[in-house]
């Protein structure tokens, strides 16, 4: 899977690209991940890339111009493009799943200040967004999306972690443990110290059903 990330503040994905899963995921050639700076596709000598809006109001836009020629300077017949909005679909398992097997080029643009150019949303193929709030931009979304993505790529985490995490059989996980078996008075499950591994997958799927029906009762809908 290639991945291409175009924003304002390349810096904010140093950590981002060189701790962990992803940076081991990189090195493995699972999946490439490229920062463009939007700065460097604008036509104005100073470097600027947005402007005031029209009709007046606080804030700076993003003009069409910078944003659709790093577009088009990476974008590929296959790939996908996806602007960074809270004003777009929100994220699940489900929807990071249909845009993971839809392709495997994907382009995320991070908004900054007060927002796009809404001209920009011509040259997309759709927003996406991570909650109902509001960011100082589009880097950390693009990064939970980038991760969100990444786990679903054979190889970048085990698969029986990858089957066993929530939401793939519309349930939230089960609780795990680990040693020691008594901390402060409480204790492990004594279920899960039995050795009976049926005994331990129905406690697990119970535990699973408890725990959705009392935090997310909405997906077992």
């Amino acid at each position: 899977m290639k991945i291409d990330i175009l924003t304002l503040f390349p810096k904010m994905f140093d950590g981002f690209l060189s701790e962990s899963i992803v940076k081991r995921a990189i090195e493995k050639g699972l999946v490439k991940i490229n920062i463009i700076n939007i700065r460097d596709y604008t036509l104005l000598k100073n470097g600027q890339v947005d402007d005031t809006p029209y009709g007046g109001g606080s804030g700076m836009v993003l003009m069409c111009e910078p944003v659709i020629r790093a577009i088009e300077a990476v974008k590929k017949d296959d790939a996908k493009v996806y602007l960074m909005s809270p004003t777009g679909v929100t994220l699940t398992d489900e929807l990071a799943n249909k845009i993971y097997l839809d392709t495997k080029h994907i382009i995320l643009v991070c908004g900054h200040y007060e927002g796009f150019d809404e001209r920009i949303k011509y040259f997309v193929d759709g927003e996406l967004s991570i909650g109902d709030y509001v960011l100082t931009g589009g880097e950390l979304p693009a990064m939970v999306i980038s991760d969100v993505l990444m786990r679903f790529i054979p190889g970048v985490i085990k698969d029986e972690s990858f089957m066993n995490e929530s939401f793939k059989n519309h349930l939230l996980d089960y609780p795990v443990y680990t040693k020691p078996r008594e901390f402060r008075g409480y204790k492990v499950p004594d279920v899960l110290l039995s050795g009976n591994h049926k005994m331990i997958d129905e406690y697990r799927l119970n535990e699973q059903i408890r725990i959705t029906k009392e935090k997310r009762p909405d997906l077992l809908k």
